[in-house]
């Protein structure tokens, strides 16, 4: 039985593993892209790892390319963390907000969503686990996709679309990382919902985020991370520079 509150720290976790990570190949070919390893140890290992130091004790991975690799891998524990599984049948032919769509009939408590590309130090995640958080970094040559602009209280006050026309204001890189209420993630639910309805099942969850942000149904806090402490990897030149990076820290 979940406990509905938003006061207490966040103690489920949401991984989106379904994607076949094209991008990475041919080191995906034979294994999900989660299960990549960097410097030794794979994105999924220290993930767990992290998420049981900081008391998480629930994590929920939704599944689709290899899926038997991850459940082969992980079981139904580790690391002090009991493991559910969501299957995306459809990984092929669909994105990540179909994937967070699937996930609306396990999750009725606040949770850490977590992407299966970022690999991160693991005490950068304290200060997510209060509700309604976003880790975002500094920008850097190396790093696209959506981002934020924020306030000087470090609300997010916009959420940008990589093709988004340009700002002169000061934008933050999303990493990929946010903890959601339960009343967030109610109202997210509700857009998932609308989109899916309409056959948007190839779209970026970022793009519901940017749209409820935009018109005040969402809001986060900023969290940042400081750009030498992780790392986005969605090709094997990402690949190489996370090695670096990690195995000097």
């Amino acid at each position: 039985m979940h406990i509905d509150t938003e006061c207490n720290q966040v103690a489920t976790a949401l991984l989106l593993a379904a994607g076949i990570g094209s991008r990475l190949r041919p080191l995906t070919e034979n294994q999900p892209k989660c299960l990549t390893e960097v410097d030794g140890i794979s994105i999924l290992e220290r993930l767990v790892y992290c998420l049981g130091q900081q008391g998480v004790g629930r994590l929920v991975v939704v599944v689709g390319h290899l899926e038997h690799r991850i459940r082969e891998f992980l079981g139904e524990q580790r690391d002090g963390v009991s493991i559910e599984y969501v299957l995306n049948p459809q990984y092929r032919t669909t994105n990540n907000l179909y994937s967070l769509w699937l996930a609306r009939d396990v999750i009725h408590e606040p949770f850490l969503l977590v992407e299966s590309d970022v690999v991160f130090q693991p005490s950068l995640l304290a200060d997510l686990l209060q509700p309604d958080r976003i880790a975002v970094s500094s920008m850097r040559l190396w790093m696209n996709g959506s981002t934020v602009t924020v306030d000087v209280f470090q609300s997010v006050r916009a959420f940008q679309l990589g093709e988004d026309l340009p700002t002169e204001e000061l934008r933050y890189k999303t990493v990929n990382i946010c903890s959601l209420s339960l009343k967030s993630w109610r109202q997210i639910i509700l857009e998932l919902e609308r989109q899916v309805a309409e056959g948007h099942v190839n779209r970026f969850y970022e793009s519901v985020f940017a749209e409820m942000v935009a018109d005040g149904r969402l809001a986060f806090q900023a969290v940042f991370f400081d750009p030498g402490s992780w790392y986005e990897i969605d090709t094997p030149q990402d690949l190489d520079q996370a090695e670096l990076l990690f195995a000097a820290g």
